[in-house]
């Protein structure tokens, strides 16, 4: 999300590039709005990815934000010429391996027009416009939330980018307690089926999402976007293993978010400039999820997991029980009743060794203790009001793993409502 970078410098991107390369992240999608300021943020980021070491095999794009760039008119292609002018030949620009077109990615865009009457035929008329302009073919890959059976009828279309299935947004409180636990996410079949209708003479780029969480909190008087998506589950988990399992039917993995703060799905450092998120958002590091994100990266893009090298211990909860009450004017989030009141962990096990999770507030309250098998484990435990989290992995009467982080209490009577997650690990 470049509208989270106001305060960024090149120093800031190298540090975020290095750190995102380093965990098996390939390349970064540039997430632009309208404002002018961005583009000054996007040429620094390219600005330090050219400073970089060539080692550093890291790929940049543009995901255009059409919920806040203008698509009416035919001038509203400047928006997007204004990018790919200066930026669309940069080595570092990510190409598609199969055409060699400039891939170009957007969030939304379904209604986009750009005065030609229809949003086949406006974007159309955007991709001549681009290519015209930077003299190359553009590989157009956007995430437009439509039925997926209009995709064939979309002519500017090299792919597309199924955002929206990193979360099981299908789910309502009114569904049974049976399919909300552990529900499937199988929404990316539908959209390959469709996408398979639109093929031609090659095939038709996917890219699929995974996210770890989804909680966003604006009341009325702000943006006026207050739910979330289950996330429970070991979601980040459950989904990274479905997309491993179905790699060769998916090209691209996109992983949301590096820093939307206002959504709660951030898996780099708390750093740039919140979107008025500070509420939910300071204090609730996610950056053993980005550890984690390693793990699988591998295992997608080589098609068998990695070996695990080291014992881990990866946790993490909500701040407070989904029933609590508080005095904040914000209402809790639309279905905040599918959350659970869980800590969730996930092992990485170099052998057969046994967990002894620690959730009370009691010094002599005995842990919940499970035996967990070689490879990665799924645990999950109740939380205890006004208790913390803490797990220790043992083998042979040995810690050899530990997870304790300062700074988290199941709180009795938060402050505010607070449905996102302090994510914890022993790396």
């Amino acid at each position: 999300m470049v509208g989270n970078t106001y305060p960024y410098n090149v120093k800031d991107w190298k540090e975020d590039i290095v750190l995102a390369q380093k965990y098996d992240i390939d390349g970064f999608v540039l997430n632009v709005g309208k404002e002018e300021w961005q583009i000054h943020r996007v040429m620094d980021c390219f600005t330090a990815i050219s400073q970089l070491d060539d080692y550093i095999r890291f790929k940049l794009f543009l995901s255009f934000d059409m919920c806040s760039i203008p698509g009416n008119k035919e001038h509203d292609v400047n928006y997007l010429k204004a990018y790919l002018s200066k930026l669309g030949t940069h080595p570092r620009m990510f190409r598609h391996p199969a055409s060699g077109g400039v891939v170009v990615s957007t969030f939304a865009g379904q209604e986009s027009t750009f005065g030609q009457g229809s949003a086949d035929d406006g974007w159309m008329y955007a991709m001549r416009e681009l290519e015209g302009n930077i003299g190359l073919q553009i590989h157009f890959v956007p995430a437009l939330f439509m039925d997926p059976a209009r995709y064939p009828h979309v002519h500017a279309l090299s792919g597309i980018f199924h955002w929206n299935g990193a979360w099981p947004i299908h789910l309502t409180p009114s569904h049974p307690r049976c399919e909300i636990e552990n529900t499937k996410l199988d929404s990316d079949q539908h959209h390959l089926h469709c996408l398979r209708k639109a093929r031609c003479e090659e095939r038709k780029t996917y890219m699929a999402s995974v996210s770890p969480w989804f909680f966003t909190h604006y009341g009325p008087e702000s943006w006026n976007k207050n739910w979330i998506y289950r996330g429970d589950d070991w979601l980040y988990v459950r989904r990274w293993e479905q997309l491993v399992e179905i790699r060769d039917e998916v090209d691209i993995v996109q992983v949301i978010s590096w820093n939307d703060y206002g959504e709660s799905h951030y898996i780099g450092p708390l750093k740039g400039a919140q979107p008025n998120s500070q509420a939910w958002v300071d204090g609730y590091p996610h950056i053993g999820w980005l550890h984690l994100t390693s793990y699988f990266a591998r295992a997608f893009k080589s098609g068998s997991y990695p070996d695990i090298l080291e014992d881990q211990i990866f946790m993490w909860a909500r701040p407070h029980s989904k029933d609590a009450v508080t005095k904040e004017d914000v209402p809790r989030p639309d279905n905040w009743e599918l959350s659970d009141d869980t800590l969730w962990i996930i092992v990485l096990s170099l052998a057969p060794a046994v967990l002894s999770v620690y959730t009370s507030s009691d010094p002599t309250a005995l842990p919940v203790v499970f035996s967990v098998p070689a490879g990665l484990s799924k645990i999950s435990s109740p939380l205890v009001p006004g208790g913390g989290m803490k797990a220790a992995l043992k083998r042979d009467g040995a810690v050899i793993a530990l997870c304790a982080p300062v700074g988290y209490k199941f709180e009795e009577r938060p402050g505010v409502w607070n449905w996102n997650a302090f994510v914890a690990c022993s790396c």
